[in-house]
């Protein structure tokens, strides 16, 4: 995913609002950085595709208020799991 920048913010643009993945799964996807993702997305693409970010900002948008709720749920399951894994033993 390296290479030309432009071309780069543009995917990444594209993948997010498409899915409406997260920082975080859209770098996995690339193998790039969340930090290069971030900075692709909302500082570059503004001036590459304009129109594209403004659907990449609702997404993060919404992302970044829900991202409370998909950690207490994560936690959750997590307690969850070790409680069943105790009942085990």
């Amino acid at each position: 995913m390296k290479g030309n920048v432009e071309e780069r913010a543009k995917k990444l643009g594209e993948y997010i609002a498409k899915t409406n993945a997260t920082v975080r799964l859209a770098a996995k996807k690339y193998n790039i950085s969340k930090s290069t993702v971030h900075k692709d997305v909302s500082e570059r693409l503004k001036y590459i595709n304009y129109p594209l970010y403004k659907e990449v900002r609702k997404v993060l948008d919404t992302n970044k208020e829900e991202r409370h709720i998909r950690g207490g749920i994560a936690t959750k399951k997590k307690y969850q799991k070790s409680r069943k894994n105790a009942d085990r033993t």
